[in-house]
């Protein structure tokens, strides 16, 4: 076997413990960096053995895991579309069974499953396949499995995934038999093999499960699912006769209406089937008379909308459709539960077991009459039925937020003289005169933990830190003063000075922390402000970089009178996109409640 392997960019960045934009970087600053043996142009290979030698001379050094060495040789020792098979044989000879891996592979995979234990070693290995395949791979983030199966209740049960990848979902399910069909041959092993280290008893096989279903006529307590999205080819010709379809032929565009009749063909009755859905096919025309067979049928329990992260970028936000197939005698419901999720898992799963335990439900879900959703367009888009917030309550806090803003609010006078020349400086001069420090969030940072993480979406909606890490080198901790803005002004991510300290500075962010007593924070924002206005008045397509911007060049009290000014028209600016938020909200609950009879015409 070859001693020495290739490594990329990113598995540079990870051993040494920085950003690939720091590895980049030394490419271009350092003559002495390991030239390319191998890759791509896009995407260049080095010497493992030589980029260790430089970290070392450069004093960056970190020691190389014998688990990551054993991925990294892995990675050398075959091409990437078949890796998923040499994975699969890792897993084999951790499990004790026969694999072909050279004699050298194989005592390092022994090894390393006895110092690491063989769970340990096979998750690693395989959270950095999932890593190096994340596009090509369509695998359910570990919270989101977790809910779905939650949802399911699938803990005890038998549970079946027609869809299953590599597997993520049955991991989570924590039954007492699981079975899977994958149509890749090489992630259906590597998914038997995973299943079955963890514990499981599993029965994983490979094939089309719409065109070739390996456990036809079986059925299972719980179904869960996350199928490949708008897939044409699914079978619409070879399949329309199929029994599977009670409740209408799919259209051809419709796949996820087939995937959704495939599970509901393996549930018993009274068990439930959690599906992944695009949001689209809530509302989308072709598929209409099966959405209106379901709801007709009582088959229909719930439609939960997530955050985008969590389906294919193509799909956009994704829902959750829940099933129940009623057992023989049942009468059948006369409602849907629709729940606003987006990235709060925790409420989903209180709004589930709200609904069907028949308790109060929580903010953003809603029980909405079967009736009512049969229109000719069966629309059960979550957002045209729930209200994200109690109309009188929003109004009434956002009328006197309003009012506030406006009575305190100055205005700039109109200058009695001509406007002066000013002199002008920028955040680079700044900089290198100590005025102020630049730093930049880290492009990756470790999941769970207890830190708060401000995150690039929390800064575009003007939140509190939504996200969550733990403590690891490079963080960058943000403090009270500080202004934190996007790396793309004009991506609509307002400015904000922080009042509070303790976050952590997420990626795709900027922290700049001053000398107060040279630069006043709320001036900087307002320069940075206007900075995104110019770009966003130019397109798109013109980037601008805050650590660019222009400021005027004032004393520090003329910066503090500056800063007053645009404090209160940044606030006024956050008050008015909130009202825009909960007008449109308030509309779509007025024609709501005059609909459904809990308001009257004046």
């Amino acid at each position: 076997m070859q001693d020495d392997v290739l490594v990329n960019a990113v598995d540079i960045a990870r051993m040494a413990d920085v950003g690939r934009a720091a590895v980049s970087n030394w490419r271009k600053r350092f003559d002495d960096f390991p030239q390319p043996v191998g890759g791509t142009a896009s995407s260049p290979a080095f010497s493992l053995s030589e980029v260790e030698q430089w970290l070392r001379d450069h004093g960056r050094y970190v020691e190389v895991s014998p688990l990551e060495r054993l991925w990294q040789r892995l990675r050398s020792s075959t091409d990437d579309l078949r890796l998923g098979e040499v994975v699969a044989e890792v897993g084999a000879v951790l499990l004790g069974e026969s694999a072909k891996l050279d004699d050298a592979l194989l005592r390092e995979v022994q090894e390393i499953g006895r110092a690491e234990g063989p769970i340990a070693a096979f998750d690693g290995i395989c959270e950095r396949y999932v890593d190096l395949h994340s596009r090509r791979l369509l695998a359910t983030p570990p919270a989101v499995a977790r809910l779905m199966t939650v949802i399911g209740g699938t803990e005890g049960g038998t549970v079946l995934d027609p869809a299953c990848g590599i597997g993520t979902l049955l991991l989570e399910s924590h039954s007492s038999r699981v079975s899977g069909q994958e149509l890749n041959e090489n992630a259906a092993r590597l998914t038997s093999v995973r299943l079955r280290l963890h514990g499981y008893e599993a029965q994983v096989a490979s094939g089309d499960s719409l065109r070739d279903d390996a456990f036809a006529g079986a059925q299972f307590d719980a179904v869960v699912c996350n199928p490949p999205f708008n897939e044409r080819g699914w079978g619409y010709e070879e399949l329309t006769s199929d029994p599977r379809w009670e409740f209408g032929l799919p259209p051809r565009g419709e796949s996820e209406l087939a995937w959704v009749q495939h599970c509901l063909a393996h549930v018993r009755p009274g068990g439930l089937v959690v599906i992944m859905m695009p949001s689209v096919a809530a509302n989308r025309r072709p598929g209409r008379r099966i959405r209106g067979n379901l709801l007709r049928a009582g088959t229909l329990r719930a439609i939960i909308s997530l955050f985008p992260g969590a389906a294919p970028a193509s799909s956009g936000s994704p829902d959750l459709w829940v099933f129940r197939k009623p057992a023989e005698g049942e009468d059948p419901p006369s409602d849907v539960l629709m729940v606003d999720a987006g990235e709060d898992l925790t409420m989903a799963e209180a709004a589930w077991r709200a609904y069907y335990e028949n308790a109060e439900l929580p903010e953003n879900s809603r029980v909405v009459r079967i009736i009512d959703l049969l229109d000719e367009e069966v629309d059960l888009t979550t957002s045209h039925r729930v209200v994200t917030q109690e109309p009188t309550s929003g109004y009434l806090a956002m009328s006197d937020q309003l009012s506030s803003v406006v009575k305190q609010l100055r205005l700039p006078r109109i200058a009695a003289e001509p406007r002066r020349d000013l002199a002008m400086t920028n955040l680079g001069e700044l900089a290198r005169a100590g005025v102020v420090t630049i730093m930049q969030g880290p492009l990756k940072l470790p999941k769970d933990g207890d830190l708060p993480v401000l995150t690039a979406k929390d800064l575009l909606l003007n939140r509190e830190p939504t996200g969550r890490t733990h403590d690891a080198p490079g963080l960058v901790r943000i403090e009270e003063g500080d202004v934190i803005a996007s790396l793309l002004l004009s991506s609509g991510a307002l400015p904000r000075v922080m009042t509070e300290a303790g976050a952590v500075l997420g990626s795709q962010l900027l922290l700049f922390r001053m000398d107060p007593e040279r630069l006043d924070p709320y001036f900087l924002a307002g320069c940075l402000r206007a900075e995104g206005a110019t770009g966003s008045r130019h397109g798109s397509a013109v980037r601008r970089d805050p650590r660019r911007a222009s400021l005027l060049r004032l004393s520090i009290e003329e910066q503090r009178r500056y800063g007053k000014s645009f404090a209160q028209l940044l606030a006024l600016e956050d008050t008015a996109r909130a009202l825009r938020e909960i007008s449109d909200n308030l509309v779509l609950a007025g024609i709501d409640g005059l609909l459904d009879g809990s308001l009257i015409p004046e």
